[in-house]
């Protein structure tokens, strides 16, 4: 990505970084994982994240202080809820220390992509767990990939955020005992 930025125009849309992080879970013990240039991944067709909803995913930022230094709000919070949301769905954790650590190789690789002081704009981190490997039955996966891209963007609402009223009675957010308070896609869909 050679590309220059108006920082202060960025939509809150994907666009490629220099590096992903990438580490797979095998055996029992997730790898040290790697900083990688594609922003594809391979997985099975069998691969449970796509069959059975088995993945969940967390969204930070990269802030740049007056002072020139570079901050993550509370990334152990992120690390925390993510695990929940693992366990939730039957998949293995990811070690605090780990998840931070590869937040700041994430960082670290992507400096050039993160918005200046006064910008209006951030650098988000997208980590995600998902389950892969041969899989047909309803099970959890044998493997897993945590993973994290990043994107520069801007606000989320950029004319700020107007009230709206709505309330909806034909559908509910969580049932009784379900994924409600996991942050997996499906909660998202529809």
């Amino acid at each position: 990505m050679e590309k220059e930025f108006n920082w202060k125009e960025l939509g809150f849309n994907y666009l490629k970084a220099d590096f992903n992080f990438i580490s797979h879970y095998k055996d029992g013990q997730w790898d040290e994982g790697n900083l990688v240039e594609d922003d594809k991944i391979t997985i099975s067709q069998g691969s449970t994240c796509l069959h059975y909803g088995q993945q969940c995913f967390e969204g930070l930022k990269a802030y740049t202080h007056k002072d020139g230094t570079v901050c993550l709000f509370r990334p152990d919070q992120n690390a925390k809820r993510l695990n929940e949301s693992c366990r939730r769905v039957l998949m293995p954790e990811v070690p605090v220390e780990f998840f931070l650590d590869a937040c700041r190789r994430i960082v670290k690789a992507n400096k050039r992509l993160i918005p200046p002081y006064g910008s209006g704009a951030t650098l988000y981190l997208r980590p995600y767990v998902i389950g892969v490997g041969d899989n047909v039955g309803v099970r959890p996966a044998s493997e897993y990939i945590f993973g994290i891209f990043v994107t520069p963007v801007g606000p989320y609402f950029k004319g700020g955020m107007a009230p709206v009223n709505f309330i909806t009675s034909d559908y509910d957010r969580a049932a009784p005992m379900g994924t409600g308070a996991a942050k997996v896609g499906g909660n998202y869909a529809g």
